[in-house]
């Protein structure tokens, strides 16, 4: 079996492909005419979803495709081949995408930037913070990602609620409703940690008319995608108050241009698309266990819904 990848990374995982899979034959380069070559002979696929869009832009065409990303946007574009098998990251950014969320949670509860304001002002600052115990936490996407922030959050005793494609019932949430849910649901939260997938459905669903039935002490956390946020309706809703801060690390252009109004929003906090970097290791053994059940024409592990797109 041949396997090609397609990374920056690809160094490190060739490295770790053979170790762990020593029969198959891995291919890897960073030349990308070369890499274009390889692709010709190679039925499966690892690699990250901008670099492997480019090879079935020039025809080159996969039984399966792996990708290192936990979304695969680039891949879904309009007119590439959709005929593979395509599965993308799952259950290795649950720990990281946890921790992000709650450093953020933290430094807004115990007020970290205003007495970073404070110090640079040489002023005492004594007032107290506040505990996570009790605050309600709204997770908007609750699949494989989602699922898992919420389970590292209940020892914070937090409560949770959730928000996925139809109403359900999931444990540990009080309630996962539907999209429909989501003004009603953001009114009553503490905190909003937007994880939804880049989908037609999930365009411009924060905008004005939702950032305004807030609660004006909410946190906004934004680790989805950025196409969900109508950027100049969330610099408004924090100028007037609707929301108390935001974090966002998703934006509809990345890098963010120079003039974009998110730089200088009061009480916004960029974080340049680091709350879920990929772990080679996890990342390789997700691999190789798919590949095994590949070969043995089983079901694969976060394997995508073209119709969907996840």
């Amino acid at each position: 079996m041949r396997v090609l990848i397609a990374e920056h990374d690809y160094p490190v995982y060739t490295e770790l492909l053979r170790k762990a899979a020593p029969d198959i034959e891995v291919l890897s380069t960073g030349d990308s005419a070369e890499l274009s070559k390889l692709a010709a002979d190679a039925p499966v696929w690892l690699g990250q979803p901008d670099l492997l869009a480019t090879l079935l832009r020039q025809g080159r065409k996969p039984q399966w495709l792996q990708s290192t990303w936990a979304g695969v946007t680039p891949l879904l574009a309009h007119g590439l081949n959709r005929d593979y098998r395509l599965t993308r990251a799952v259950g290795i950014y649950g720990q990281v995408m946890a921790e992000f969320v709650l450093t953020y949670m933290l430094v807004h509860e115990r007020e970290v930037l205003a007495r970073l304001v404070s110090q640079v002002e040489r002023k005492w600052d004594d007032r107290m913070g506040q505990s996570l115990a009790g605050r309600k936490v709204l997770i908007v996407g609750t699949g494989d990602i989602g699922a898992s922030v919420a389970q590292f959050l209940v020892p914070f005793g937090v409560q949770l609620y959730g928000v996925a494609s139809t109403a359900r019932t999931l444990a540990p949430f009080v309630e996962v409703g539907a999209l429909e849910d989501l003004p009603r649901l953001v009114s009553e939260v503490d905190f909003v940690i937007n994880l939804l997938p880049n989908t037609p459905q999930t365009h411009d669903i924060y905008d004005a008319k939702l950032f305004a039935r807030f609660k004006p002490s909410a946190l906004f956390i934004n680790i989805g995608r950025g196409v969900a946020v109508v950027d100049a309706d969330l610099v408004h809703a924090l100028k007037e108050g609707h929301v108390a801060g935001a974090v966002i690390d998703v934006c509809r252009q990345e890098p963010l241009p120079q003039r974009h109004p998110f730089w200088t929003a009061w009480g916004l906090l960029l974080t340049g698309h680091s709350s879920g970097p990929t772990s080679p290791v996890a990342m390789t053994q997700l691999f190789v266990e798919n590949l095994k059940a590949f070969m043995a024409g089983e079901a694969l592990r976060g394997q995508v819904d073209f119709a969907k797109g996840y």
